[in-house]
């Protein structure tokens, strides 16, 4: 198990678990893995979200990367997806983005993207690890004039949103109509300023909560993974559609007219449809996880899609998508990725494909949702040994009760077991028609393997 990257970056209490010497430490390693070919001065992109701890991080790689010899780009508070387009658009070496994603506002943490604005590989992040703590990165200190130059360009976020008003544009204002109001839910996080703006531009009648970010209130009850405010608000207030991001901005979760969640699997299913029919699905091919909704697996086989399904984690989807040419993948949580525009996934990005598609069509978005029936699903964690966790495979007791199970559906539901990456735990997934039915049996087979592997 990898000591500091998990399984997207590092993520940790802040000065605590992630301290200023740890952070310095790995924008020093990294500056020099993801620029040791470079024959030029490397330039490092920074971006953060609204955490009380961001500028205290910020400081620590900002001193590191200096100390290395790189020079740096602070871009302020901005969304994930803008820092990936900014790294391709002005040539960048490297970025980082300060964020914990959908954690509370303690945790803080450093995402590395390559050159081409993406999340790098693990083997990158392996080689980061090897240097952090090695006595060679006491060796990679600039002297004289070599030491890195910083500059404040937060000024860089209206080039993100001319992007994004370009994609946009013409469609919506070419649709738009009356009574469509959009309610947007930012999360006190990265999207406070910016979704305003580009709402704004695109001229879509909208009003936003959770926008005064404190640097301890982002993702507090709101947002993306807390969608009660918004479902009520959506609903008593006779919006058309709610809109919920993440504390980083690269998801987007929705809520219907009705007050009804729409999930990333859901939004994949309208989206993908809309693009085959306009011809722009590559390969009329959709890329979703292994966790994805058996519901979404149908709807493809029903519309003529393939689907193809990778490890959990949006770095292996995009992985997917660039190996086979595919445009267009994504996650149950809202990570959406459009890879004909962006490498990485982009909540204010996936909500106007969604109103563009809504205003086109000129349908609710719950008279969309329609088209995927979705399987309800349950997830129990087993606790198990550290060091047993993959032993489930070798358990004839486990296996058979898994494989009962799966018979037992007849093709309508599915068992899923997942040994966490980061805890001693394993994850049992299971999808079915009947919700008391497989809640029954998701702790049955919890209890059994936390039987057999401690």
């Amino acid at each position: 198990m990898r000591k500091y990257f998990g399984t997207d970056g590092i993520r940790r209490i802040a000065n605590t678990e992630l301290t200023p010497d740890l952070v310095f430490r790995v924008a020093k390693a990294g500056a020099y893995i993801l620029s040791k070919e470079n024959l030029h001065t490397p330039t490092i992109l920074i971006g953060r979200d609204t955490r009380l701890s961001g500028t205290l991080i910020e400081s620590a790689m900002t001193a590191g990367f200096l100390s290395y010899g790189a020079h740096v780009k602070n871009l302020g508070v901005i969304p994930t997806p803008a820092v990936a387009y900014l790294t391709k658009k002005y040539k960048a070496d490297a970025s980082v983005v300060i964020s914990a994603s959908h954690n509370t506002f303690e945790f803080n943490g450093v995402k590395y993207f390559s050159n081409k604005g993406m999340k790098i590989p693990d083997s990158l992040e392996e080689e980061i690890e090897e240097l952090i703590d090695s006595d060679k990165l006491s060796t990679l200190t600039a002297v004289g004039d070599k030491i890195g130059i910083a500059e404040n360009r937060e000024d860089l976020i209206n080039d993100y949103a001319d992007f994004i008003v370009g994609i946009f544009h013409d469609k919506i204002s070419k649709n738009t109509r009356e009574n469509f109001r959009v309610l947007i839910d930012t999360a006190n996080g990265a999207t406070y300023k910016i979704a305003d703006k580009i709402f704004s531009r695109l001229g879509i009648e909208h009003d936003i909560i959770n926008n005064e970010p404190n640097g301890i209130n982002i993702n507090d009850n709101c947002g993306s993974t807390h969608l009660d405010m918004l479902k009520n608000k959506v609903k008593n207030g006779n919006y058309s559609l709610g809109i919920a991001y993440d504390g980083d901005g690269d998801r987007c979760l929705a809520v219907d007219n009705n007050g009804e969640e729409i999930d990333g699997d859901i939004m994949l299913a309208i989206v993908s449809k809309y693009l085959k029919e306009i011809g722009k699905l590559n390969k009329d091919t959709l890329v979703a996880t292994v966790m994805s909704n058996l519901g979404l697996s149908k709807f493809s086989k029903e519309n003529n899609l393939n689907f193809k399904q990778t490890k959990v984690g949006d770095r292996y989807v995009l992985e997917e998508m660039l190996k086979e040419g595919y445009s267009l993948g994504g996650e149950q949580s809202g990570h959406i990725i459009f890879l004909d525009y962006n490498p990485t996934g982009d909540g204010i990005m996936t909500s106007l494909m969604l109103i563009q598609i809504i205003l086109e069509k000129n349908k609710s978005v719950s008279e969309l949702a329609s088209i995927i029936s979705i399987y309800p699903q349950v997830l129990v964690n087993a606790k198990v040994n550290q060091d047993k966790k993959m032993d489930y495979l070798n358990d004839s007791e486990i296996l058979e009760k898994i494989d009962t199970l799966e018979k037992e559906f007849s093709g309508n539901g599915r068992v899923l077991i997942r040994p966490s990456g980061t805890e001693p735990v394993i994850r049992v997934m299971i999808e079915g028609e009947n919700q008391e039915f497989i809640t029954k049996k998701a702790e049955e087979l919890a209890n059994l393997i936390e039987k057999k592997l401690n």
